[in-house]
């Protein structure tokens, strides 16, 4: 029996404990928030331990795990306290909004030797799962282009700030709602080498930005664009789609369906055939013990725990692989800040030689 704290009782907090104090395989021994009537409402009907002194849990509460579900700029204190006593660690995306504290962790849980997870829950969607594997099997030929998109209702008006909505505390539209088509762009091809002409602008939020744009450069010479707008009111909840583009074909997937255009020249992977073919979720998806809001949040914590219970440190969700989506967002700061890299009075000039060069030679 895993014994485990969650850490944070908000909306996301509070629905990690839900599954994984149903699950077989865990006892949930404390929670720890900063809100006294959500600790008192949990103290009453479950009869599990409560603090609000994280490190005071820590010390008093015998643990095998905890689940990090706090605002963003406390993940690096938090993940390293755990990592100390030799504690497995599941902590909420993004990993750390510093990429050097990032970097630390992640040292420091290989040292460790414990099992490290970041809540990238789209890497448990079955259509998302079935486009890793077409990618990995080669079915579109080489790709040569991907568009990553994310849109929603979050913030439709100017408003109060929340720590969602401040740089320093939650990271913005960027940290929050772009870096789960980053994470999944990262986990089909790998982490790009350059980020370029990054939009990071600002709608509603007086601190932060909305709405994110960016192109992802790789090595082998595919590009990828990030499109993410969380003021779009068109979307009832937040939605992520991916679409790959391939010489021997087309991948389009959002959380509902795996849509494969394959032409003549494809790899045909078992089950595929020429031409259109159409994968749901619903096919794709293994039942849950438990279900809040979707199977893939409820997977994402059993894999958690069967890694735990297999002695398996690195997995597909590692904060290695989370502190790669980190400083793919890190170089998008960079790169927004400078502007625009060709501005039009620079491109005059040479745009007037090369037509001469064409025209005229």
């Amino acid at each position: 029996m895993v014994r485990l704290a969650v850490v944070g009782l908000g909306k996301m907090g509070l629905s990690h404990q839900a599954m994984i104090n149903a699950h077989p395989d865990v006892k949930v021994e404390a929670v720890c928030d900063s809100v006294g009537y959500v600790l008192d409402v949990l103290n009453k009907y479950t009869g599990v331990r409560t603090y609000t002194d994280y490190e005071t849990m820590l010390r008093e509460v015998e643990l095998d795990a905890v689940l990090i579900v706090t605002p963003s700029n406390f993940h690096a204190k938090m993940v390293t306290a755990a990592l100390d006593r030799g504690l497995h660690v599941f902590c909420e995306k993004p990993f750390c909004l510093d990429t050097a504290e990032g970097e630390a962790a992640t040292r420091l849980a290989r040292e460790k030797g414990v099992v490290n997870q970041v809540g990238y829950h789209y890497r448990f969607v079955g259509a998302f799962q079935e486009v890793k594997r077409l990618i990995d099997a080669g079915a579109i030929g080489e790709v040569t282009h991907v568009l990553a998109e994310a849109y929603g209702p979050v913030v439709l008006q100017p408003k109060g700030s929340t720590w969602r909505t401040q740089r320093t505390a939650g990271g913005g539209c960027l940290y929050d709602y772009a870096a789960h088509p980053i994470n999944l762009v990262n986990w089909y091809f790998g982490e790009p080498t350059g980020v370029g002409g990054t939009v990071l602008n600002s709608i509603f939020s007086g601190e932060t930005d909305d709405e994110v744009y960016s192109t992802l450069y790789f090595a082998d010479g595919k590009s990828a664009q990030i499109s993410v707008n969380w003021c779009d009111e068109s979307y009832r909840k937040m939605s992520t789609k991916i679409t790959i583009m391939g010489k021997s074909g087309r991948i389009y997937a959002d959380r509902q369906e795996c849509q494969v255009y394959l032409r003549d020249t494809a790899k045909l992977p078992a089950g595929y055939q020429q031409g259109w073919n159409t994968r749901y979720t619903t096919d794709l998806t293994a039942p849950v013990w438990f279900y809040v809001r979707g199977e893939e949040y409820s997977a994402q914590l059993d894999y958690f725990v069967e890694c735990i219970k297999t002695k398996r440190a690195e997995n597909v969700n590692s904060f290695a692989d989370a502190l790669a989506t980190d400083k793919v967002m890190s170089m998008m700061i960079a790169d927004a800040e400078k502007g625009a890299s060709v501005r039009s009075e620079d491109a005059l000039a040479p745009v007037k030689k090369r037509k001469k060069r064409l025209f005229f030679n």
